[in-house]
């Protein structure tokens, strides 16, 4: 600022004696420019730090905590976490809640409604509901798993490259996006199944294929969004790689939406593959599946509406709990 008074003061000074008279006024003036100086400079790094601080470490835990005690207050939020831990508990330790066999029959136990013996009650074979439902869980929860894997580490790939580096390379991978938006997912599904054959694993990649373009169109907005911001500028600017650019700066700004729509997805995932073993392209009898259960008992709909009611219901309260896990997710996002 010192420099641009200089270029003011020097015509005055050249021009004529009697501007010359003036010029200590002009010059008096410059000490209070020169004295704004450093209120301009002090709130521009003000500003600066407070970019800076946002963008660190230490500023990202205390809003994590911060939002963790804002969830902690929804007594719903906190049910449905609660509920979808225990699935998950269920599916890696089925054990810790039945003492029944999945597989042992009994026929003098066929078709008994629920009672404290047989939460569930028993299907056509006498074999304990509640307990084929624990352990079907761990077949359908690990190709839940699977199919979010994949869709995650291809969605991401996708995304990110699409979105970080644009130009000719964003234009051909949304093309190829779009047409994989074109394909019903579960005609999709049902192509893959089909070409891979049937079972849990053949079911879990043609889901995690289905829901790769979702990922990909999530994860490339929110790369678009954060490679504009000003400190992701700065640090290109400052000489950064492009690799360091993206694994310190936008990888980990762009994770909230993705993370969202990866709960989201887990719900879709469930029911698609709960749906898939429904028709007969999952793991076969007598092997414990969400929807392998829930098809064994359409044929008793009338004389034991439990044997795919209340597998169909717990079903039903896993997708429901992710879906408000999600939507709570998402409201705080903004």
């Amino acid at each position: 600022m010192t420099v641009s008074v200089a270029h003011i003061a020097s015509p005055a000074t050249g021009t004529d004696p009697a501007a010359t008279g003036a010029g200590p006024v002009t010059s008096g003036a410059e000490p209070a420019a020169t004295g704004a100086e450093p209120v301009t400079s002090g709130a521009g790094s003000a500003a600066g730090e407070a970019l800076l601080d946002e963008s660190q470490p230490g500023g990202r835990r205390a809003n994590l905590i911060a939002s963790l005690r804002t969830l902690g207050s929804r007594p719903g939020f906190v049910v449905a976490v609660l509920f979808i831990a225990f699935v998950m508990v269920t599916a890696f330790a089925p054990g810790l809640f039945t003492s029944h066999d999945p597989y042992a029959t009994a026929p003098a136990d066929r078709l008994v409604s629920p009672s404290g013996g047989h939460l569930f009650g028993t299907d056509e074979l006498g074999r304990d509901l509640w307990s084929r439902m624990l352990h079907g869980s761990a077949l359908t929860i690990k190709a839940t798993l699977i199919a979010l894997g994949i869709a995650i580490v291809a969605g991401l790939a996708l995304g990110v490259i699409s979105g970080f580096f644009g130009g000719l390379v964003d234009a051909v991978l949304m093309r190829g996006v779009d047409v994989l938006l074109a394909i019903p997912s579960l005609l999709m599904a049902l192509s893959i199944v089909t070409a891979l054959g049937f079972g849990t694993v053949p079911v879990a990649v043609a889901v995690g294929v289905g829901i790769v373009p979702g990922f990909a169109r999530t994860t490339r907005a929110e790369v678009l969004r954060v490679k504009t911001l000003p400190y992701v500028e700065a640090a290109r600017g400052g000489g950064a790689s492009w690799l360091r650019v993206l694994l310190r700066h936008v990888l980990p700004n762009s994770w909230g939406p993705v993370a969202v729509l990866a709960v989201l997805d887990t719900g879709i995932a469930i029911i698609a593959i709960a749906s898939l073993s429904f028709l007969g392209f999952g793991a076969a009898p007598p092997t414990a599946e969400w929807g392998t259960l829930i098809s064994a008992g359409r044929n008793y709909l009338v004389t034991a509406p439990w044997v795919s009611l209340l597998p169909g219901l717990f079903v039903a309260m896993t997708v429901l709990s992710l879906n408000h896990i999600s939507k709570t997710l998402q409201e705080l996002e903004r």
